[in-house]
């Protein structure tokens, strides 16, 4: 208990000294955060080139590690230094930061009183989504998430990462929160893009030329409350400026063979990593599952 308010005490300071960093001196920060985590400790650096070499075998080992250094430089630095910006972001930056293109692709299911499933994606600055999409749709956004350990620190980063909306709601209650009755037509948020702890369950789908174990949970809702399905298609319009398309997936999820609503999904992150690669999670253990 004492360990955990002493790591609340320096996560709190630490937050709260982001609020009156300006954005300019943010990107400075994370150029030093590249520094550390490419040059001095090599965070991961040996997951991330494998994932790579393995993913795009027709480029050479140069190709590689140009994607590798850019993967660090210009996404995950950045991606860590503005996570903790936005736990003190205002309204109004979020707005203007992180724009939903099409919000409007959701009203007809809004008007029907249909829930919807959104299937996300760790690509780009997913950490921003959480805190501004509500505000920008009419469906009530409700994102599954895992909670950190230290129940202090995920108190208070809860109720930061809710403020302007957004439920947050652990995958432990995932099934509760389905069955419960809610005011409004409720958009399901989930980023199913990582290696699954139970393969047996797994849906085996083509990612990226390699057969790769997802996430069952997603699909299985989707058919057992036949709900519609989008994606979230995020692009990085500029640095610290992100929009956001929903694109349709499966409208009638019962008519749908098992593993294609995640073959569909898996199929348009793909593309998406194809047009800038060093857009994704690379640092992630994605194929640990043979």
């Amino acid at each position: 208990m004492i360990m955990n308010r002493i790591i609340f005490f320096f996560f709190y300071i630490g937050i709260n000294l982001f609020r009156i960093i300006p954005f300019f001196l943010l990107y400075i920060m994370a150029w030093k955060v590249y520094i550390i985590l490419f040059y001095v400790l090599g965070y991961r650096k040996k997951v991330v080139v494998d994932n790579l070499t393995k993913s795009f075998p027709d480029k050479n080992k140069q190709e590689i590690k140009s994607i590798t250094k850019a993967f660090y430089r210009d996404n995950l630095s950045p991606i860590f230094a503005e996570g903790l910006k936005g736990f003190t972001m205002s309204h109004k930056q979020f707005q203007k930061r992180y724009i939903v293109k099409n919000p409007e692709i959701l009203d007809v299911y809004f008007e029907k009183g249909q829930d919807v499933i959104a299937l996300a994606t760790h690509y780009g600055n997913w950490e921003w989504g959480v805190q501004s999409l509500d505000a920008q749709i009419k469906h009530q956004a409700a994102a599954l998430y895992k909670p950190m350990s230290n129940p202090i620190v995920e108190k208070y980063s809860k109720n930061l990462r809710e403020k302007f909306g957004m439920h947050l709601v652990s995958i432990a209650d995932t099934r509760v929160y389905f069955e419960k009755k809610k005011e409004k037509p409720t958009l399901y948020i989930m980023a199913a893009d990582q290696s699954p702890s139970n393969t047996e369950k797994a849906y085996w789908v083509n990612f990226l030329g390699r057969n790769t174990p997802c996430l069952h949970g997603p699909e299985n809702y989707a058919k057992f409350n036949n709900l519609p399905t989008v994606f979230f298609d995020l692009k990085r319009a500029k640095r610290g400026y992100y929009e956001m398309e929903i694109k349709k997936l499966i409208d009638k999820p019962l008519e749908t063979e098992p593993g294609e609503i995640t073959q569909k999904y898996m199929d348009l992150l793909a593309e998406d990593i194809k047009q800038d690669q060093k857009n994704w999670l690379w640092s992630h253990k994605r194929w640990k599952h043979a």
